[in-house]
């Protein structure tokens, strides 16, 4: 083992390593993109969860996620006043508008928040500055974020002009930006009051909000007062989540609920299969092409052992050195494909960690396949 044969095997005939590698990245590829496109949808789909101020929360169970919610009635969150521990409460209308653009008159689907801007519901600085504008009449705050087809809301706004539209043929006034950004269920984000948000859906009734916030007072414990809030809304027709619990809903949803999360997963086994594949192909071309020399090596006292784990070196071999040129492609495409879409797509340790040993497994397991062929290796036959 003190000379590296496995590099050696594997270096002597350039080409045939050079095509190995670009398998192994083209491999890599695949399941970077996969799985950082489902990491995209999952952390995308939990950015306004993320943004809101709040331990508990109130929904009705028949809600799948935040672009399907279904309304329950306000006086059940009122109740929750009435437990103790709990120090305030607010509210979100969730709704989805058609957007005109006011440059070019296009139209496009947006998503509307409301709530009750009498306290800080949301940790964006956009819309903690911006609390006393949201009183006004059909005043809303637009996320800088969104899709550019929304038109050039930022620019316009920044440069001091005055930016009137409409939603569902209602006008509507800018009165400031946060940031959020888009996701697979909605293209861009507005915030206003509730009571502006009535305005654009008159549709819908007053008395029936879409999730209810709960904040607990300081220096208590948080798992009882939620016990507690559990026990008391048992009839069934409100589930109350912790922060994490609700958070999970979201994810879970699009992760297992919708075709899309399938999708990728599947996209990312199909890139694990086409590695297998190509891998195994040149390490059983490679064995059978020096078949002879395994037989020598026998002959001269070397063990089967030592044979498969020289075939086991060089798949690792190519694991790490496939590995590389993939990460770098893959970071360029993800800041590629995250300036495109606006969704979250980046590289982080985890990820790279999680693709770096399904590359491993993945030679590992061609390897274990392509050593049945040393079987055929005996010195009695070759020679």
């Amino acid at each position: 083992m003190k000379i590296p044969l496995a590099w050696l095997q594997l270096s002597r005939e350039k080409i045939k390593l050079l095509v190995a590698i670009a398998g192994i990245t083209f491999a890599d590829i695949l399941m970077f993109m996969q799985l950082g496109f489902k990491t995209a949808l999952l952390n995308s789909a939990v950015r306004v969860h993320e943004q809101i101020k709040g331990d508990v929360f109130l929904l009705n169970p028949q809600s799948d996620a935040l672009i399907a919610m279904k309304s329950f009635s306000s006086r059940r969150l009122y109740e929750a006043l009435g437990v103790e521990g709990v120090e305030s409460i607010n509210h979100l209308h969730i709704g989805f508008g058609i957007w005109k653009n006011p440059v070019n008159q296009s139209t496009r689907q947006i998503m509307v928040i409301g709530f009750n801007p009498k306290d800080q519901l949301f940790t964006l600085p956009g819309v903690e500055k911006n609390l006393e504008q949201l009183k006004l009449s059909d005043m809303v705050l637009f996320d800088d974020k969104s899709r550019p087809e929304f038109g050039p809301i930022s620019e316009l706004f920044n440069t001091g002009k005055t930016v009137k539209t409409e939603i569902d043929s209602r006008q509507i006034m800018i009165g400031g930006l946060f940031s959020i950004g888009s996701s697979f269920g909605a293209d861009g984000n507005l915030i206003t009051s509730d009571l502006n948000f009535l305005r654009m859906f008159p549709k819908r009734n007053e008395n029936l909000i879409d999730i209810g916030v709960i904040q607990l007072a300081e220096n208590t414990n948080k798992e009882a007062v939620i016990n507690s809030l559990k026990q008391k809304f048992n009839s069934g027709d409100v589930v109350v989540l912790s922060r994490q619990e609700f958070v999970k809903y979201e994810r879970d949803y699009w992760e297992n609920s919708t075709a899309i999360g399938f999708i990728f997963t599947l996209g990312a086994g199909m890139g694990l299969i086409v590695g297998i594949v190509i891998v195994y192909q040149i390490l059983y071309t490679d064995v059978a092409d020096h078949l002879p020399e395994y037989a020598t090596l026998k002959a001269m006292g070397y063990t089967n052992n030592y044979l498969l784990i020289l075939v086991f070196q060089q798949a690792i071999i190519l694991a790490c050195v496939g590995f590389l040129p993939g990460l770098g492609i893959s970071i360029f495409l993800y800041n590629g494909a995250a300036g495109a879409t606006g969704l979250p797509i980046f590289m982080t340790k985890s990820l790279a960690l999680s693709v770096y040993i399904l590359t491993v497994i993945m030679c590992f397991l061609s390897g274990a396949i392509a050593v049945n062929k040393l079987k055929s290796a005996d010195p009695a036959d070759i020679f």
